[in-house]
């Protein structure tokens, strides 16, 4: 596949209303994307970094210039690519594993066009639709709490991850469950937020029949994340630990964690992602697909990944308007089941509707091949 050059695409996204988390506040998503041109199609990729460095070491601007300076020019000079090759590429590279899966999700979009499959069928999905999950971010108080979540649970939603912190967790948990009763379907995020001296706080949300607690500890702590899930009925759910199959393989061998939840932009692209799917898939470890606040072209390609066999759990497959008034593509609804559709048409299956992804742009920079 000739690429005849690449487009970043810098758009601002307001949120509906501010998302926190134990390491800050999202109001407004600042979104890299990512669009390859071939002589026969588009494709579209989008970089997951958040604005500052805090949910990992990556930011927007960093993947923005890494991708300019060292990604696109490595890509440009192998001459014809084809999506398997992309990551042995940027090999040399070091880290920045959101904007390599950007770039790689963009080839591997286009690529699907040209060939007129969808990503679902290319990564081995065998469902058309996926269960739905909601993340709730932390509250200023309780009763503010189970309002938001009484709309979500109202509007269909199958599951809800409640984001917790020190100070914003049994007690928050545990008014969520006497409020919505044993059939929900409840989990808790600390996002790295505890260490192991915690560990009795966090035992006490046992009595909450969580699905799981996702990353209590530091994220590149795997030992005591097996201590602390030798202490916990709870199942412990690793997130910001695993950013390759590698790293899901040493979790499991330590007993770091009985779920997994793959993001496919922190662990390097979605090939990475359907690598630790069946590595957990032949291990007996269940996952689930997280989220990171995605436009539409994000979202699609998080759909047809969940629905692989073995994400047993829901995710953060949210519908559009979740997070967004207006999305960059045509909005992914809920259905009356709680599901969301997985988009069959070739590639990511969507694209950026002209006017709207105009409205919402803030840069674009053109990148050609050589002699373009």
């Amino acid at each position: 596949m000739k690429i005849d050059g690449f487009e970043l695409r810098r758009v601002s996204m307001p949120l509906r209303s501010p998302f926190r988390t134990s390491f800050g506040v999202e109001s407004e998503r600042d979104v890299l994307l990512i669009r390859v041109v071939t002589p026969d199609a588009d494709g579209w990729g989008e970089c997951v970094a958040m604005s500052q460095p805090l949910y990992s070491s990556e930011y927007v601007d960093g993947a923005a210039d890494v991708v300019r300076r060292f990604l696109i020019p490595r890509l440009l000079a192998a001459g014809e690519l084809d999506p398997q090759q992309v990551a042995a590429v940027l090999e040399p590279v070091k880290g920045h594993r959101m904007a390599k899966a950007a770039l790689e999700l963009a080839v591997l979009d286009v690529w699907l066009r040209e060939r007129g499959e969808s990503l679902g069928a290319y990564l081995g999905a065998v469902r058309d639709r996926v269960p739905a999950g909601v993340s709730v971010g932390i509250m200023d108080t309780v009763p503010e709490l189970l309002d938001v979540v009484r709309d979500f649970v109202g509007q269909g939603y199958v599951r809800v991850k409640l984001k917790i912190a020190p100070g914003w967790d049994v007690e928050p948990v545990r008014a969520v469950r006497e409020r919505f009763g044993d059939d929900l379907l409840l989990q808790v995020d600390a996002n790295a937020a505890y260490t192991l001296a915690d560990a009795t706080t966090l035992a006490r949300l046992d009595a909450f029949d969580l699905l799981l607690i996702e990353q209590p500890l530091a994220e590149d702590d795997l030992r005591q994340h097996a201590e602390l899930a030798k202490l916990l009925r709870t199942p412990v759910c690793l997130d910001e630990s695993i950013e390759s199959a590698k790293d899901a393989a040493d979790a499991i061998a330590l007993g770091a964690c009985r779920i997994v939840n793959i993001k496919p932009g922190r662990v390097g692209g979605y090939l990475e992602a359907r690598r630790i799917h069946d590595l957990c898939q032949a291990h007996g470890v269940a996952v689930w697909c997280g989220g990171m606040l995605e436009t539409g072209l994000g979202r699609a390609a998080n759909i047809a990944l969940a629905a692989l066999p073995g994400f047993s759990l829901p995710g953060d497959t949210s519908a559009s308007d979740r997070y967004y008034a207006e999305d960059i593509t045509e909005p992914f609804l809920l259905d009356a089941d709680g599901c969301v559709a997985v988009p069959a048409g070739p590639g990511l299956g969507v694209e950026p509707v002209p006017d709207i992804l105009a409205a919402r742009t803030t840069s674009t920079e053109w990148r050609p091949a050589p002699n373009k």
